[in-house]
């Protein structure tokens, strides 16, 4: 089995990988990937894994996640940190002010690439949105949209919720889903036991 590099700058991404990859031969590289404008999760999380490839020469994952707000037509999409840097968290709520559809959900794309084959992975997390900002600020944030996602079924935001609760409720946060797929057609394709 060879390793797998995930090359990341978020802290939260390498937090989640190491709960899912626990058998597996994976380490991490430190460096904020390019991204090409698109709001096509594919096609982004293809340039990302394609560059770590040519960083690290050796196989290697990339995700990307996308946040989609059903009353906004979709937005932001794939465009969340160009959002939250430009209108911040504050300005998604002022936009839904008085809007009675909350449902939202986060998107996401992992790709594997192993110098000649691509993989994808997906998933997905439907929830709603909170009013206002709710939750601490924890080594286990992805995101500033923590503070206000509701994952379907909780009444928290992951925010607020305490690791364990994140546990016991099954929430995931949101890279888990293309990760969890991931690392099962990992085990499977290369006999790897759990």
């Amino acid at each position: 089995m060879e390793e797998i590099v995930f090359v990341t700058h978020n802290k939260g991404k390498v937090k989640s990988a190491e709960k899912h990859f626990k058998n597996l031969k994976i380490s991490t590289y430190d460096f904020e990937l390019d991204e090409p404008r698109s709001d096509d999760l594919k096609v982004i999380a293809t340039a990302k894994v394609k560059q770590a490839y040519e960083i690290v020469g050796k196989p290697c994952i990339a995700l990307d996640s996308g946040f989609f707000i059903d009353e906004l037509n979709g937005f932001p999409k794939a465009f969340v940190n160009f959002s939250l840097e430009t209108i911040g968290i504050d300005g998604i709520l002022k936009l839904m002010e008085g809007k009675k559809n909350r449902k939202c959900k986060f998107q996401e794309c992992l790709a594997y690439y192993d110098g000649k084959n691509i993989q994808y992975f997906y998933g997905e997390h439907p929830g709603y949105l909170a009013t206002e900002k709710q939750g601490e600020d924890r080594k286990e944030k992805w995101s500033d949209l923590w503070y206000i996602f509701k994952q379907e079924g909780c009444d928290k935001t992951i925010a607020q919720m305490k690791s364990e609760e994140i546990e016991d409720n099954r929430v995931a946060i949101k890279s888990d889903g293309a990760m969890k797929k991931f690392a099962k057609w990992y085990k499977q394709e290369f006999n790897i036991e759990d």
